[in-house]
């Protein structure tokens, strides 16, 4: 019997080894000391304790690194950490380099314990900064363990970077900016504050897989974050996602109260469809553009380009019954620079401001989040089957409402869409870009409907 019980933990010991042999995991830790690893900015302390790397945060330091002596492309990671208490911060960076300042910039897993609960989300450091919060994927937000060890899973493959916490999707970005880089450990900065040195921050069970890696699949949908111009990729496809704009011409575009696409003043060139400047009038000189399909519920996504003191918008339920005068009628999501245009300042409370719905409801946005006018930002309009909708502005929920609530009634009835009857409550309507006079860029318009 003994010899028996030997030989089946011997198969078995066996069968473990091949298996993890055949998924060609390497681990990036030892339990004992730091080799393979090196500190690449900031003066936090790093040390092996129990079998655990620990980070431990000092007042006057920069953000800190322990990062891999080796570079990664391709790659699956996984690893456990702990963040003992609400207060600090930490991530995990991934294909990251250090500029010559000694800087270290590149994709970040988010590790954040407060109240926002963006663990799993992608930070772009040093650079971009945030790429996927984590609002962008509620569920995800419930998964994080406070003061417990979290499981960590991260792909990169190709231009794809994918997140898991505790086996949970949290997010999904497609971008082209790094290939490859080290994976760093880090301990955030505390600034000054010498109440908050001594925190610690604790990774265990590193390991990476290099070879014969596949993409493991989200069996739900959420929303993907791509970063190439006018490109799906598999997963949002497969998920219902279609090109509202193919970067190349009009097709499903028409003038608003038009059979066909202006032939003045908007310009589709380098995967843009721009509407040029005709000294800023509303309606301009081409005239709003719209969609040939209309919709009802639907998950909308787009990029905007503005120039300086620009105006414009993108609509939704659009109707096109009203046969007014300027720009045709319908909910809107303000597109404006709010430093530049007067209409910033007009309204109640803000409500004529970037991202707001338009003389309605104001957004709000922190200034970290917008942008600079020139750059690409992007616009989300998401309208659910029960009438509830959001707006948000570079992946950050600004404002939520209920078409044909009592509130919602009440703000059109002091607006200055009170005059159209039943105003935004339209079963289906057009999506809309408006000319307003002024040169905006759109790109990348894609669009889900929703059941």
């Amino acid at each position: 019997m003994k010899r028996l019980f030997a030989l089946v933990v011997i198969i078995c010991s066996a069968t473990i080894s091949n298996n993890l042999f055949a998924q060609n995991w390497i681990s990036l830790f030892n339990g004992k000391d730091l080799t393979g690893w090196e500190q690449a900015a900031g003066t936090a302390k790093f040390s092996v304790q129990n079998g655990m790397i620990v980070g431990e945060t000092v007042a006057g330091s920069p953000n800190s690194f322990l990062r891999t002596k080796n570079t990664y492309g391709n790659f699956v990671l996984e690893l456990d950490a702990m963040l003992p208490d609400s207060t600090s911060n930490s991530g995990v960076q991934l294909r990251s380099h250090v500029n010559e300042a000694g800087r270290v910039y590149g994709y970040q897993y988010e590790l954040d314990p407060s109240s926002r609960k963006w663990t799993g989300g992608l930070y772009d450091e040093a650079r971009r900064d945030w790429l996927y919060p984590l609002s962008l994927n509620p569920d995800a937000q419930k998964a994080y363990m406070p003061a417990k060890f979290n499981h960590i899973k991260v792909e990169c493959i190709g231009n794809e970077i994918k997140t898991w916490i505790n086996g949970v999707p949290a997010a999904y970005v497609v971008d082209t900016m790094d290939k490859e880089g080290f994976i760093a450990l880090q301990v955030h900065s505390i600034g000054n504050n010498s109440a908050l040195a001594g925190e610690k921050v604790y990774f265990k069970n590193i390991r990476i897989q290099t070879k014969n890696i596949q993409s493991s699949p989200f069996h739900k949908a959420i929303y993907v974050v791509n970063n190439i111009p006018n490109y799906l990729c598999p997963y949002e496809k497969q998920w219902g996602w279609q090109l509202l704009f193919n970067g190349e011409n009009s097709d499903g575009w028409r003038g608003a109260y038009k059979d066909h696409f202006p032939k003045t003043d908007w310009q589709i060139k380098d995967g843009m469809i721009t509407v040029l400047a005709s000294q800023g009038k509303e309606g301009g000189n081409g005239g709003d553009v719209v969609t040939d399909k209309q919709y009802s519920a639907f998950d909308l996504s787009f990029e905007f380009k503005l120039t300086p003191g620009a105006n414009s918008g993108v609509k939704y339920f659009v109707t096109l019954t009203e046969h007014n005068e300027g720009s045709a009628i319908g909910l809107e999501y303000q597109v404006l620079d709010d430093a530049l245009h007067p209409d910033a300042k007009l309204g109640r409370d803000g409500d004529r401001t970037l991202a707001s719905l338009y003389d309605l409801i104001p957004a709000k946005k922190e200034s970290r989040f917008v942008h600079p006018v020139g750059s690409w930002n992007t616009g989300r309009i998401v309208v659910y089957p029960n009438n509830h909708v959001e707006h948000y502005l570079n992946g950050i929920k600004v404002l939520e409402y209920d078409r044909g609530s009592d509130a919602f009634r009440a703000l059109v009835a002091i607006s200055k869409f009170k005059i159209w009857k039943n105003f935004g409550e339209a079963k289906q309507g057009h999506i809309l870009l408006q000319d307003h006079g002024n040169e905006v860029s759109f790109r990348s318009i894609k669009i889900k409907t929703l059941q």
